[in-house]
């Protein structure tokens, strides 16, 4: 080819879809800038074009291996961007339209994940992981036997070699403290 003659749009797009990466960049820099207009003109809004201008690229990409120069290569990307367009139009018309307090809605649902959730939660473990070990050993066993390991009286008794009424008692008195530790550290 000429050194001073420009390459078609189609001849760009054959020698990209043959392995010319180069090829690719010169096609994209030719028409992103008018694609980008075309579509904030229709959409007027910045974040809806980006990504529909990132989805028409896509498309064009993943439509690579079957080119043909059947029509020149703006007609098609326009139709591609036409089509993508009429897509979203019609999704909208399907979908009903968001209540005028949407956002406000959505700021009252609460984000489980968020980092202060996760301090809370963690703050609220270590209280308790020091409430335990505020506890006498005999206590604390019982409490941990119970509630983690979610065993009837009998079996702690059984464990701990002593009766029943015994687990009931350092049980009983063991929660008293934890409930009394636990409540104090949040006045």
């Amino acid at each position: 080819m000429d050194e001073g003659v420009e390459a078609s749009d189609e001849r760009l797009m054959l020698d990209w879809v043959a392995g010319d990466a180069a090829a690719f960049e010169q096609l994209y820099g030719r028409h992103r800038t008018r694609l980008y207009r075309f579509l904030l003109r229709h959409l007027r809004d910045n974040a809806l074009a980006d990504e529909m201008f990132q989805d028409i690229w896509q498309k064009v990409i993943g439509a690579r291996s079957g080119w043909a120069p059947d029509a020149p290569f703006g007609t098609w990307l326009y139709r591609i961007a036409h089509n993508r367009l009429g897509d979203h139009w019609r999704a909208l018309k399907h979908r009903p339209p968001a209540p005028d307090d949407a956002d406000e809605r959505a700021m009252r649902v609460p984000d489980p994940e968020t980092p202060e959730r996760v301090l809370s939660e963690f703050e609220q473990r270590r209280r308790l992981q020091l409430a335990l070990d505020a506890l006498p050993p005999e206590q604390r066993e019982v409490v941990v036997l119970r509630l983690e390991q979610e065993l009837s009286l009998e079996e702690i008794g059984e464990i701990t070699g002593v009766g029943r009424e015994t687990v009931k008692s350092r049980l009983r008195y063991a929660m008293d403290k934890l409930r009394a530790g636990l409540g104090s550290e949040t006045t």
